[in-house]
């Protein structure tokens, strides 16, 4: 065995392999053949899209596994810990179990060089087929076409949302984005798109492959009660349903969706209404609108995409309309960072940059102070030592009525909790 600790096997394929984002399934196919010969594929849905993906595999691993089912959910990025992303039962699993698989996967793979990812890729679905999950749900890390996940072939298979993000590899236009996204859909297994706006592209692609598909404001939407909604299918109304325990009205389209995806499959895995209303009441997503009481309270929500950060600032402006918004930020590189400026600095007084010194694809501070001056924005308070030096300035500045929003990254969402030694916690 090259380690023995999963720290450094993480430190080790961080610098592995030459490319931090390799797209591509023949080097990625080639291992899984040779680490799982005679794999048994569980039943399986693929999870892909732009924004709601996380959402949309935590409401479907609550769900079945309200209906009793062993569950596996494989999801990325992390925030605390590499163990979130490979669940089996609802339970990140151990390192050890991960060790094992990392070992297993070096050894299989020969000479073939892997992407941080696909060893993730290749150790879920390895574990997940030694735990003999009933359901496995996979997510799709960037597009859907060329990801790691796609080399398992999705009973049914889900597109949460399709707009502009990751355009150095998928593409300038919605168009060709979601093409890619499309990828996923496999001939003559069901499909389900969350987007109202479907790009023609996936319509097409659907068509050709003769993947049934179903999409949002189409075949199913949702409809809004006074205490619930209900669920509207092309044969079926699933009625006063609870609402989803993530917060924002966008989780209405993403539990359309959901149940859009389980009502494809029905016949092969039926879930009762029980399971249903149980499983959206008792869904967790940290990082996801996630409010931290305290005074001021703070939120903090992933959003890292001009429409992520366009929801986020309806959310704002709904759920906390009398109060000042103060913005702890930062971005990767490669993110459309004037569009997230453009979209949130309307609700926002007062914005903090939060430094990412040990993160190479994060934008640097004159990256960030630029896209202000393009968004017409003034500049943020910058020239912090550190994320947690930023959150403090900034909150100096509030009033003990104000939000704190601490947004625009995974791996800034992930600092400030671990840099907050216990002085916050999750509501």
């Amino acid at each position: 065995m090259r380690f023995t600790q999963l720290a450094d096997w993480l430190a080790w394929q961080q610098s592995f392999h030459p490319r931090w984002i390799d797209l591509g399934l023949e080097r990625v196919k080639h291992v899984f053949q040779a680490l799982c010969p005679d794999y048994q594929q569980p039943l399986t849905l693929t999870v892909g899209g732009t924004n709601g993906k996380g959402s949309c595999v935590a409401m479907l691993e609550a769900i079945l596994r309200a209906q009793g089912l062993r569950v596996g959910a494989y999801t990325s990025p992390h925030l605390l810990r590499y163990n979130e992303r490979i669940r089996i039962d609802g339970v990140a699993v151990e390192d050890e179990a991960i060790v094992g698989a990392f070992a297993r996967i070096d050894a299989a793979r020969g000479e073939t060089s892997l992407s941080f990812f696909e060893f993730a890729t290749l150790a879920a679905l390895e574990l997940f087929a030694q735990a003999k999950v009933e359901v496995q749900v996979l997510e799709v890390g960037m597009g859907g076409r060329l990801d790691a996940v796609n080399l398992i072939a999705a009973d049914v298979a889900l597109i949460a949302s399709i707009d502009l993000d990751h355009q150095q590899w998928l593409g300038e236009t919605r168009e060709q984005i979601g093409w890619e996204k499309a990828g996923i859909f496999r001939p003559g297994r069901p499909a389900v798109v969350g987007d109202r706006d479907v790009p023609q592209s996936v319509l097409a692609w659907a068509e050709h492959l003769k993947t049934p598909l179903w999409c949002l404001g189409r075949q199913f939407d949702w409809q809004l009660l006074a205490s619930g909604w209900d669920w509207l299918g092309p044969d079926e109304v699933i009625a006063s349903l609870p609402f989803p325990a993530l917060p924002g009205r966008q989780q209405l389209d993403n539990a359309a969706t959901v149940l859009a995806a389980l009502s494809r499959i029905r016949d092969r895995l039926p879930i009762s209404r029980q399971a249903i209303c149980q499983g959206l009441q008792s869904v967790h997503l940290p990082g996801r609108y996630q409010l931290l009481p305290g005074s001021p309270p703070v939120l903090l929500d992933v959003a890292h995409n001009p429409q992520a950060a366009g929801r986020l600032a309806e959310y704002l402006q709904s759920a906390y309309p009398r109060r000042r918004i103060l913005a702890l930020f930062a971005a990767m590189s490669d993110k459309d960072i004037e569009g997230i400026v453009r979209r949130m600095g309307p609700v926002v007084s007062v914005w903090a940059l939060a430094p990412l010194p040990d993160n190479p694809r994060a934008a640097s501070e004159e990256r960030i102070k630029q896209a202000f001056q393009v968004a017409g924005f003034s500049p943020p308070l910058a020239g912090f030592e550190s994320c947690i030096g930023a959150f403090k300035a900034l909150r100096q500045q509030a009033r003990p009525d104000d939000l704190i929003v601490v947004f625009g990254s995974f791996y800034l969402l992930a600092a400030f909790l671990a840099a907050g030694d216990g002085e916050w916690k999750p509501a």
